[in-house]
């Protein structure tokens, strides 16, 4: 009897071990074979920040100035003067200001921003003339005070009716400041009305730092801050309808009356004037854009001769700059400001490499022994004003097996223009291990499984 229970003591044994092997190899296999893999370790590469090389721009101590350059991707398709989407208003980090950066009086630079909030309400298509504008008593009676005051005014007689178009010419070309008020009303209803939508216009854009109070600025409570005109004249400029209109000598207006281009100035520098006005609290301001030489190959930006920034320059060796120039006390010192501005960006911008096609950012290794690298997809350069280096940071992605330019991430410069972001792809594939592996390694792919498991 002993014997016989000792028998089924070792048989219980045998068979509980044999059952724990059969479970065993009934989830063992699968688990390694079948499981997910453990994901390779990431290791950010040390790669050294960019060295611009560039050169600050020469911006006058006085007054209130500020500028920014055209990145490779200013000028999009879209704008407030044809059907499409207006463009987004460059960041504020972009403009390198100089002088006064509180907000100051804005004289005919106020002008610039009725045209954009019209236009946002009323766009110009394509092609067109615009919406019909009916002249009223009461814009009849405001050209006759501004005309009484010598005043900046355009003719125009109740009951006209004149093109939105010839509207904006009259206010853009010759600084009209009657034409000014009646756009302002008519987009809008009253005057109020136009206040309102700048006020709730300027606050998308983000340009906290203007105020206007008048359509025309010859109210010295119309400010606005050296930054925030930089942004305007860019975003103008980067209108269509406006850029169209800005590239005209003159024009011909409803009835046969004549405007010159009273913001033309230093054409000969590549300057395109957008505004230029004096007031007693203002002092002389002007918005333009230039379209400069520089060494080192192509940039972008708008076409000298006008058309607008919507299709980039592909000019080699030009960049485009945009700045707005306020309270200067004289005609020869804005000139000496401008010129000195417009050289030192013909002499030190440059393109400046941020990161070329192949340049590892980030290293794979999988635990059975394959290595491969996230490297840029593209070569990037911009124009930059800023003399510090170029920092990067670099978000990689989780990776167990991909093919060879399968996405791994990417790379972004913060530059003051906005940041750039350069995906990363894979160099070679990482690949499955195979079966060998997988059973020879339990540890790994039974712990992979069991944390797949949540």
């Amino acid at each position: 009897m002993p014997s016989t229970a000792a028998h089924r003591v070792r048989r219980g044994i045998v068979v509980a071990i044999g059952t724990v092997v059969i479970l065993g190899l009934g989830v063992y296999g699968p688990a390694t074979l079948l499981g997910p893999l453990p994901a390779a370790t990431t290791t950010v590469i040390d790669v050294p920040a960019t060295a611009s090389g560039a050169v600050a721009p020469s911006l006058p101590s006085t007054g209130a100035s500020g500028v920014t350059v055209a990145s490779s991707e200013a000028g999009g398709a879209g704008s407030a003067g044809s059907g499409t989407p207006a463009p987004a208003a460059p960041p504020a980090g972009s403009v390198v200001t100089a002088g006064i950066t509180d907000p100051v009086p804005l004289g005919g630079s106020t002008k610039i921003i009725t045209a954009l909030v019209v236009l946002s309400e009323h766009p110009i298509v394509d092609g067109t003339d615009g919406s019909p504008v009916v002249i009223t008593a009461e814009d009849y009676a405001d050209y006759v005070a501004y005309i009484s005051q010598s005043a900046r005014a355009v003719s125009f007689i109740a009951n006209e009716s004149w093109s939105e178009r010839d509207m904006l010419r009259a206010m853009l070309l010759g600084s009209s400041n009657n034409h000014s008020d009646a756009l302002a009303r008519w987009a809008f209803g009253t005057m109020d009305g136009y206040l309102a939508a700048a006020k709730t216009w300027l606050a998308a854009k983000g340009m906290t730092g203007t105020t206007v109070v008048d359509a025309t600025g010859l109210s010295e409570g119309s400010v606005g801050t050296p930054s925030d005109l930089t942004r305007i004249a860019q975003l103008a400029f980067e209108t269509p309808v406006i850029a169209e209109i800005m590239a005209q000598g003159s024009a011909t207006l409803l009835g046969n009356r004549q405007v010159e281009n009273l913001a033309t100035y230093l054409p000969d520098l590549g300057v395109t004037g957008l505004s230029l006005s004096y007031t007693d609290e203002a002092g002389l301001c002007l918005l333009y854009r230039a379209v400069v030489p520089v060494a080192g190959g192509a940039t972008t930006g708008g076409d000298a001769a006008g058309g607008g920034d919507a299709a980039a320059s592909t000019d080699p060796g030009t960049a485009t700059i945009y700045g707005a120039l306020l309270r200067e006390p004289d005609y020869p010192t804005l000139e000496a400001d401008l010129t000195a501005l417009v050289s030192s960006a013909s002499a030190g911008l440059k393109p400046t490499a941020l990161t070329t096609e192949g340049t590892a950012y980030v290293e794979y290794e999988t635990a059975w022994g394959q290595m491969a690298k996230g490297t840029a997809a593209s070569t990037e350069s911009r124009m930059l004003w800023a003399t510090a280096p170029v920092e990067h940071s670099v978000s990689p992605m989780t990776v167990t097996t991909a093919r060879a330019g399968s996405s791994v991430g990417s790379v972004t410069f913060p530059l003051p223009g906005g940041p750039v972001a350069v995906p990363l792809t894979l160099d070679s594939a990482l690949t499955d291990p195979g079966p060998l592996w997988r059973l020879s390694h339990p540890i790994e792919t039974i712990s992979t499984f069991i944390a797949s498991l949540g």
